[in-house]
């Protein structure tokens, strides 16, 4: 990396990934610009911000104009595989066209200042998701299933692209990775919450659509460690990021109970037919063999304890209110 401080800028900054990254940034010193979407009145601490929508034509010429970094990682997008049922055009829009504005941008700045821009992408495990491979690794054919998986395919193959016209640019395929900064229209930040408030009387049940679906869940802050570590990696390259371990909906939600002291947990599950997605991939798990050997990543914490520590916040959140 540059012995200079470096300068990041990273999209979806006000988001999950995008707050815990920025602060791992700032602490090590880096000076750390972000992108809102227009008319947002986000603002995170230490960061720069500026108002962007990538998809605009010239929008991502100007951000990188204005900010000029060594770094840019995207984590900008509509990250709901449900919501990208609801709005497919919007989904390819956000997803998959501000992220080729987003690398051509760089790659254009890069040619014409002589200076070398990073890119970290934010790809994902729905790429794979009608693989019918059990575990998924960066050569793991890609098969989307939703709007969403083909917009993350699109955006990961022009990250590959770019590479090949000489950007170092890097696909993180991050698996479901969680925290209590997850929005609760998540499925499982939707069981922490549930979970909490049945444990205090506020509540008394969870509707739920499939129980079956199997995830490999890890804990954002490791994710976001492992974004860090492809950045300071320098050379452009597809990661697997993920825990390697299976767990189901139904996993999830005993744990959940499990953490606030209830063990039958089956009889506060509603089925929620509407909660049903289309084509929805049985098991997604992720084999990070790569990132273990060459950037020297792997998960801190289990399953078990990412779903007690987001609980945990959840009954603080609840006994607060």
């Amino acid at each position: 990396m540059n012995s200079s401080r470096p300068t990041a800028l990273i999209t979806g900054v006000a988001g999950q990934d995008g707050s815990y990254l920025s602060e791992a940034l700032v602490a090590l010193g880096w000076s750390v610009h972000g992108v809102a979407k227009p008319g947002s009145a986000e603002v995170v601490d230490n960061v720069t911000m500026h108002s962007s929508d990538l998809a605009e034509p010239g929008a991502a010429a100007e951000l990188i104009l204005a900010s000029d970094p060594d770094y840019v990682f995207h984590l900008a997008g509509i990250s709901s595989v449900w919501q990208s049922w609801n709005d497919p055009v919007l989904t390819t829009r956000v997803n998959g066209v501000s992220a080729t504005s987003l690398l051509d941008a760089c790659y254009t700045h890069q040619e014409e200042s002589g200076k070398r821009v990073m890119v970290v992408n934010a790809s994902s495990a729905e790429i794979f998701a009608g693989s019918g491979i059990a575990l998924q690794n960066e050569d793991t054919p890609i098969a989307p299933t939703s709007p969403y998986g083909a917009s993350k395919a699109l955006s990961h193959t022009m990250v590959q692209v770019y590479r090949a016209r000489g950007l170092e640019a890097t696909n993180a395929i991050l698996y479901n990775h969680e925290s209590p900064r997850r929005p609760d229209t998540f499925v499982t930040r939707k069981i922490t919450k549930a979970a909490a408030g049945i444990a205090r009387g506020t509540r008394s049940t969870i509707e739920l659509g499939s129980m079956s679906v199997e995830r490999d869940w890890g804990w954002a802050p490791d994710y976001v460690d492992a974004l860090v570590k492809m950045a300071e990696y320098g050379k452009g390259e597809d990661f697997v990021v993920a825990t390697g371990q299976a767990h189901s909906v139904a996993d999830f939600v005993a744990a959940a109970m499990s953490a606030v002291g209830i063990t039958d947990w089956q009889n506060y599950v509603r089925g929620d037919p509407d909660m049903l997605r289309p084509a929805d991939s049985a098991r997604m798990v992720g084999d990070a063999s790569k990132a273990r050997e060459l950037l020297g990543w792997t998960p801190t914490m289990t399953f078990e304890e990412v779903v007690g520590a987001m609980v945990e916040f959840d009954m603080t959140e609840e006994m607060a209110a």
